[in-house]
């Protein structure tokens, strides 16, 4: 077989960054999927306890968000919150929406990224729905999701994409509507999601998949999530 020095072999790999694009690639959207699952996971558990077709139960009771109990100690419901849906074509929109853009901008950014990606417009939404509806029992993964959308759309548009044409301008703008329009639609959420979504999405998609822009990325969605989540704290302690 022959012997090999071990500068040698150094040599002849790829570089750090080509072998993590290809580790990504190869992988599958794990993250993605895991947030999927999870999701769903508490829709059953909740459906479980009688909240599956509208509010109700007291698992779902005890996950969702509002100004009272977060300010009584409950914060960890800023994060729970975004796992918790008020029915069937709620969590089937969330979960479509989550699947389509989550597996694309994971390619793109990574795992470790992606989930703080996530995170950070996750508890963006949640700061706005404490800010703007303090008493409302909300819930959902539309700040999350939609925090995705924005990021998508502000990475499409650093490479010189059409947003409109890609269909995520429209898609943005028919759920900015939908949000303004429909009654029960939480508008901090939504609205706080996309902010800290375009907010982090801008950062990270502008260094490519490498251990420096990695670190970075995660270093920034660690700060936008403890500032959202430290807000929505003193927002609810206010209110």
């Amino acid at each position: 077989m022959g012997s090999h020095c071990f500068e040698c072999i150094a040599a002849a790999r790829p570089p750090v960054r080509e072998r993590v694009r290809r580790w990504n690639a190869t992988s599958g959207a794990f993250i993605t999927k895991g947030l999927v699952a999870l999701n769903l996971s508490v829709f059953v558990l909740t459906a479980a306890t009688g909240g599956a077709l509208g509010r109700g139960g007291d698992l779902q009771a005890s996950l969702a968000l509002s100004g009272p109990t977060v300010a009584a100690g409950e914060w960890w419901r800023l994060v729970t919150s975004g796992f918790v849906h008020y029915g069937l074509l709620h969590v089937a929109f969330n979960m479509l929406v989550l699947y389509r853009f989550g597996e694309m901008l994971e390619a793109f950014l990574g795992r470790l990224r992606m989930l703080g990606l996530y995170l950070a417009s996750l508890l963006a939404g949640s700061l706005g729905a404490v800010l703007i509806s303090p008493m409302a029992l909300t819930a959902g993964a539309s700040g999350a999701v939609f925090g995705l959308v924005a990021a998508a759309a502000i990475g499409l548009r650093q490479r010189g994409v059409d947003v409109w044409q890609s269909g995520v301008g429209p898609l943005i703008a028919v759920n900015l509507v939908l949000t303004f329009a429909v009654p029960g639609i939480s508008i901090g959420g939504h609205v706080g999601g996309l902010v800290g979504g375009a907010v982090v999405g801008a950062a990270m998609l502008r260094s490519p998949l490498d251990r420096r822009s990695v670190a970075q990325g995660v270093a920034i969605a660690v700060v936008v999530a403890v500032a959202c989540a430290a807000g929505a704290v003193v927002a609810a302690g206010t209110s």
